[in-house]
């Protein structure tokens, strides 16, 4: 273990995780720069391994406290260690050094952390209820690309919010965007009264409410207004580059092909995008090609691209929903 040694404070003590303290350990830094390249940028590596076991974390003067659950702060203790040896050795730390590191521990502990998504809300963990739930958030962890097909109710969109609100927190990104194509029967999006924001809320109100469930009212309002989170009709995408940015596309099943590639061209540097939509349900007029549908053959073996498959098996809402989704497919 490094000797204790006087360094300038790197970090105000700031409680992380509110966890029962039944057990402490420590990690002391030689000086400063091992310390910031340990930290990362804004905490984002500490903050990292604190999602991923559960454990408080508090840095100060060159000391990093760590508390919790027995096992869980010594395995995350060992991830620091091995993250400090890499800091030793090269001078420098990656983002996926760490990822790494952390997958590496879970797999040797077991621990089903990994399965759990940590996002605003204060105590809240959101966790996939299916097999074929559990699948899609490991598809959208390990590709930049995912597409998610299934009925209503599997949780397609809720858990692409949950993990992109995750993904913010820990600084893996550094803003949401949220999209859905603006189809309807009957109204046109221009005869509605208001400015864009009023016009574009009755179509993008599923994403704001899983947005709502996963962050309090003050934080949701914030974040809106800051951009952080920016919620949009698919119509206003054109000409946009987005970059360090986790982007969902909802209803996808109501685009057209040349709004698809439209929407897949946004991607830029360090986004992930996660496509989400019910092939049996395109309300698209004159029976025109569901984009959804065709970008299946398009991109199916493209590498770093998913497609994940939900069933009414996934189905998670009422129980009547999976009754109402067999009677339909009669």
């Amino acid at each position: 273990m490094s000797q204790r040694v006087n360094v300038q404070k790197h970090s105000e003590s700031e409680e992380y995780f509110p966890v029962p303290f039944h057990h402490q350990n420590t990690l002391i830094l030689e000086n400063d720069t091992e310390a910031s390249i340990l930290y990362g940028s804004h905490d984002r590596h500490l903050r990292l391994v604190r999602d991923a076991f559960e454990v408080q974390l508090v840095a100060r003067q060159g000391v990093l406290k760590l508390e919790g659950e027995k096992e869980r702060v010594n395995t995350s203790r060992e991830v620091l260690n091995r993250l400090l040896a890499i800091v030793r050795t090269t001078g420098r730390l990656n983002l996926d050094d760490v990822e790494q590191a952390i997958v590496d521990a879970k797999g040797e502990t077991g621990d089903e952390t990994g399965q759990m998504i940590d996002v605003f809300q204060r105590g809240l963990f959101i966790k996939p209820k299916t097999d074929g739930q559990a699948k899609y958030i490991e598809a959208i962890k390990k590709n930049d690309l995912v597409f998610c097909i299934g009925p209503a109710g599997t949780g397609k969109t809720y858990l692409a919010v949950a993990m992109a609100l995750s993904y913010l927190k820990s600084g893996r990104i550094r803003r949401i965007v949220l999209a859905r194509p603006a189809v309807e029967a009957g109204e046109k999006l221009g005869y509605l009264p208001g400015d864009i924001k009023a016009k574009v809320n009755p179509y993008l109100r599923p994403l704001y409410d899983a947005i709502a469930d996963m962050m309090d009212v003050g934080h949701v309002k914030k974040y809106l207004e800051s951009d952080l989170i920016e919620i949009l009709p698919l119509a206003y995408m054109r000409g946009r580059t987005l970059n360090d940015a986790f982007i969902i596309l909802d209803e996808a099943q109501n685009c057209t092909v040349k709004q698809m590639k439209t929407f897949l061209t946004r991607l830029g540097v360090k986004s992930k995008v996660v496509v989400t939509g019910d092939i049996t349900q395109v309300d698209l007029p004159g029976g025109e090609l569901s984009g959804l549908i065709d970008v299946q053959e398009r991109l199916m073996n493209v590498k770093n691209v998913s497609f994940i498959y939900l069933t009414k098996a996934d189905i998670i809402r009422h129980k009547l929903v999976q009754d109402i989704v067999d009677a339909y497919e009669l």
